[in-house]
């Protein structure tokens, strides 16, 4: 039986990371490739998540994540627009398009606070139909996350990829060369959003219902996924890095489901979360002190032994001299 419910915990948690691993990999997009600091992560996840649940309530599940993904680009479009056109930095454009998200995502799910999406048809459905077993859920979302990150690895090393990523390192540099940053931007932060709505709406016909504060600290857990990842692979080629937030995803919620096998009380699950992501943000600078610790103690030691050898010699010689 322990071991029954072990393995369902490992399989519920890959589900889940694979799921989540969209927000850390568009994360990846606009953190990491286009330097930029979006909020609006929280807001946009739960748009994707309302409109996908709105549409698989209508009887279009795949429709629904297809719109998804594009409520995203529209939400990435306008925290673009604020930033390129308006000249608002980009964390405030960020709030505020959170801001703005919450009246639309309330809007989306028919001015309700929550959907539910039992008795839905979903393409989970149709897996269980179609595959059947115990892990068409896991195949399923494993598939989806390992195209998309195929996808955007193919799509960053294009030439419009390498100027969203120049954009990123140099924007002076890619401005002199002709290259229309405000149009990189617009598009990185398009792209990731989408990816942020898609995750939404997969967790909506994952879990079967739609809350409109499900998107509460999703950007905090996307970093730390990020962190984990880019901590644990460190920064290669593209490719590598993506399986780096692939694989960080899926640790942050073996942690989380770890933490829920020790009978971790639902309350404290946020402090939990807390923790885990002050360590992962904090990892990366604790290893640079730990390495400069070691550093300058083998360098203590060998000044030591040097001194102690220069004592020695200079204490052979007055006992030669007398």
């Amino acid at each position: 039986m322990g071991s029954i419910i072990t393995l369902s915990i490992v399989q519920s948690a890959l589900e889940l990371g694979f799921i989540y691993s969209l927000v850390a990999l568009a994360l990846f997009i606009s953190f990491t490739i286009l330097n930029i600091a979006d909020l609006s992560t929280d807001g946009c996840f739960t748009l994707g998540c309302a409109v996908c649940a709105t549409l698989t309530i209508a009887g279009h599940p795949v429709l629904g994540l297809f719109a998804a993904m594009g409520a995203g680009a529209v939400s990435g479009f306008v925290t673009a627009f604020l930033q390129t056109k308006m000249g608002i930095e980009s964390i405030l454009a960020g709030i505020i398009v959170n801001t703005g998200l919450y009246t639309i995502n309330i809007a989306a799910m028919g001015f309700a606070s929550n959907l539910n999406l039992f008795g839905c048809d979903s393409i989970f459905t149709w897996g269980k139909e179609h595959i059947g077993g115990t892990w068409y859920t896991l195949l399923i979302v494993a598939i989806i996350v390992i195209v998309i990150g195929f996808l955007v690895s193919l799509f960053l090393n294009t030439r419009l990829g390498l100027s969203i990523r120049a954009t990123g390192d140099n924007p002076d540099m890619v401005r002199a060369s002709s290259i229309n940053t405000k149009l990189m931007i617009t598009i990185g932060l398009c792209l990731s959003n989408s990816l942020t709505g898609l995750s939404g709406g997969l967790l909506a016909q994952y879990q079967k219902s739609c809350d409109i504060n499900l998107g509460t600290g999703m950007v905090t857990i996307a970093l730390a996924s990020l962190i984990i990842g880019e901590t644990l692979i460190g920064k290669g080629s593209i490719w590598c890095r993506i399986f780096g937030v692939v694989l960080g995803s899926c640790l942050y919620r073996f942690i989380v489901a770890i933490a829920l096998r020790f009978d971790v009380p639902p309350e404290a699950l946020k402090l939990v979360s807390a923790i885990i992501v002050a360590i992962a943000i904090g990892l990366p600078y604790l290893k640079r002190q730990f390495h400069l610790y070691q550093t300058k103690r083998a360098a203590r030691v060998k000044n030591q032994k040097y001194i102690d050898e220069i004592l020695a010699q200079e204490s052979k010689g007055k006992e030669g001299q007398r």
